[in-house]
C-alpha cells in the first residue's frame, strides 16, 4: 500500500472511531471532513480493508448517502444489520430508518 493511501485510510479510521453509538454517517461525509469530498469511494475501500484492524472500528456505522447498507456484503451474513439494530438503529429493506435523524456529520460534530 502506498504511504499516502495508508495515511488516508488511517484518517478515515480515526473519524469512524468517533461516530457515536446509535448514530450513522456516510462515505461522502467522511471524505468531505477529510478535505477530499470526491473520495467517498476511497472511504469505501478503507472500510473494506478495516476488517483486520486492532482494535476494531465500528465500520457498520458507515452507510451510503441514502442510508443503505451497501457495505453489508463485507460482513458475515446479516452482521452489519444486527450490529446496527443492537445499537437501537432500525433497518428495513437494508436501509436505516430515520437516517436523517440518526445521521452524524463529522463536519458539524467535529468542526473543521
Amino acid at each position: 500500500m502506498k504511504p499516502e493511501t495508508y495515511t488516508f485510510f488511517e484518517n478515515v479510521y480515526d473519524v469512524v472511531r468517533l461516530i457515536p453509538y446509535g448514530r450513522v454517517t456516510n462515505y461522502g461525509a467522511i471524505a468531505a471532513y477529510l478535505g477530499s469530498a470526491r473520495s467517498s469511494r476511497m472511504v469505501g475501500y478503507a472500510m473494506n480493508a478495516a476488517h483486520s484492524l486492532v482494535p476494531p472500528i465500528a465500520a457498520h456505522r458507515v452507510v451510503n448517502r441514502s442510508g443503505l447498507l451497501t457495505g453489508k456484503h463485507h460482513f458475515v451474513e446479516n452482521r452489519m444489520q444486527e450490529l446496527l439494530e443492537s445499537e437501537g438503529i432500525k433497518v428495513t429493506n437494508n436501509q436505516v430508518v430515520d437516517f436523517e435523524k440518526l445521521f452524524w456529520d463529522p463536519i458539524i460534530e467535529l468542526g473543521i
